[in-house]
């Protein structure tokens, strides 16, 4: 399922990566909850309306991930969103491939959102000029997530 994100949502995971470009950098999208579809059956796009920055240097703090997804989660719930995927830009500005942990996090949110995706952040392009995307988006698709082409 295709996902678009807010102008809100992306400048927030890219000003969390430009703040600590020596660190890694992880959070969560969330997208407005709803239930409506279309005839066909297939809802359309989903929209990221926002996203929620975690943290910044080591990424694989179990508890306080764990802690950190519930809070979230029970605050999406009191105000109609969805927690619908995870963004990550790795300390390496070369690397921009989803480790365990982005697999691992996305893996627990699909368990509550089948079309989960793992955004991961190119902080090799992140220039004061990028007017290209300097995203990558990861489907999970026959056991593997798979990247996906990014449009504007």
């Amino acid at each position: 399922m295709p996902i678009q994100l807010t102008s809100q949502a992306y400048c927030k995971m890219l000003l969390h990566a430009a703040k600590y470009p020596h660190c890694a950098v992880n959070g969560l999208l969330v997208a407005e909850k709803t239930k409506e579809k279309k005839k066909d059956g297939h809802s359309g796009p989903v929209l990221c309306v926002d996203c929620v920055p975690l943290f910044h240097g080591t990424l694989a703090l179990a508890p306080m991930l764990e802690v950190a997804l519930t809070l979230i989660d029970t605050w999406c719930k009191e105000n109609n969103y969805i927690i619908v995927g995870y963004y990550q830009a790795n300390e390496q500005t070369q690397d921009s491939r989803p480790n365990q942990v982005a697999q691992k996090v996305a893996a627990r949110i699909s368990e509550n959102f089948n079309d989960a995706v793992i955004v991961m952040v190119d902080s090799s392009r992140l220039t004061m000029s990028c007017f290209e995307p300097i995203l990558f988006i990861y489907d999970y698709i026959e056991n593997k997530w798979k990247k996906r082409e990014v449009t504007m």
